[in-house]
């Protein structure tokens, strides 16, 4: 059965804190495991989350700042301890190759596992697999940073009655869906396109036109909401998002479950964000994240 599903690891900015650890998210997309900005402390997270490293197909870090990337030494060595039996892919901006050799060599240790570097350098489609197609969008931060969007392939959905209507049934069910016509009746014509899924992950940025075009029309968008609104200069002079901006993009953008995370130390009281975020109108499924937490992506 696959499973889509995002597995929170960490949520602090900046620095970790007593109930928060720095940054790292694994998203399950069937078969697959992509693992999203690696803090400090992802390791001992993906042992308290149920995830191994033979999970792992994917690694996509949006910006070298160590709340996202200083885990990536850690993780990339357990890789290679457990002896993961397949390849695997890293994704990171161009301009940080430096930081990332010196992360991936930080210490002496065994490889025995591919890792495949594939640096992002400009928007535009990064993977083309049988369930996705994997997207960078540039964000706007002090450092260069970029977000990551999958898109499932649209699919077919075979309406029963229709197929009623123009006395399909049994084998030839199987047969129209292979062959495309039957008897002049075609596929068009007893089914409607299913939009294939869609998920965007947006960290360190204030508002561009990268965050809007990763967000649009997306089933989950997990997004950074560092600051709460009366804090926007702040948010804006250090280059983060508030509650309430992130939310109206979610808004604007028809975005069906967001995920707002990446919560400054500042702050007290998740529930704020919450109330923010409702009040800058958005009214689809909402999740505070929280660390060790699960969130099923929206079924279509």
């Amino acid at each position: 059965m696959s499973v889509r599903e995002l597995v929170v690891l960490g949520t602090a900015s900046q620095v970790p804190t007593r109930h928060r650890n720095h940054n790292g998210y694994l998203l399950r997309w069937d078969g697959q495991g992509i693992l999203f900005d690696p803090g400090e402390g992802t390791q001992r997270q993906m042992l308290r989350a149920g995830v191994a490293a033979h999970d792992l197909d994917r690694i996509c870090v949006t910006h070298f700042h160590g709340d996202h990337s200083l885990g990536l030494a850690g993780v990339i060595q357990r890789i290679n301890l457990d002896q993961v039996p397949h390849p695997v892919t890293a994704h990171y901006p161009a301009s940080g190759q430096h930081f990332f050799e010196r992360l991936r060599y930080a210490t002496a240790y065994r490889e025995t596992v591919k890792l495949t570097e594939a640096p992002v350098a400009g928007d535009g489609p990064l993977a083309v697999t049988d369930t996705y197609t994997l997207d960078a969008r540039r964000l706007s931060h002090p450092v260069e940073s970029f977000g990551y969007r999958l898109t499932e392939p649209d699919g077919r959905r075979i309406l029963p009655e229709r197929l009623a209507a123009h006395g399909i049934k049994g084998p030839d069910v199987g047969r129209i869906q292979r062959e495309g016509v039957l008897d002049g009746v075609t596929l068009d014509d007893v089914s409607e396109v299913r939009r294939g899924q869609r998920f965007a992950f947006v960290m360190d940025t204030r508002l561009c036109e990268g965050v809007h075009a990763l967000a649009e029309g997306a089933d989950m968008l997990v997004i950074e909401s560092t600051f709460l609104d009366e804090d926007v200069r702040l948010a804006t002079d250090h280059g983060h998002l508030t509650a309430g901006q992130a939310a109206a993009v979610a808004r604007d953008a028809g975005v069906r479950h967001l995920v707002l995370t990446h919560f400054s130390q500042r702050y007290s009281d998740p529930s704020e964000f919450e109330r923010q975020a409702r009040a800058a109108g958005f009214d689809g499924e909402l999740s505070i994240a929280q660390d060790l937490m699960r969130v099923p992506v929206p079924k279509r």
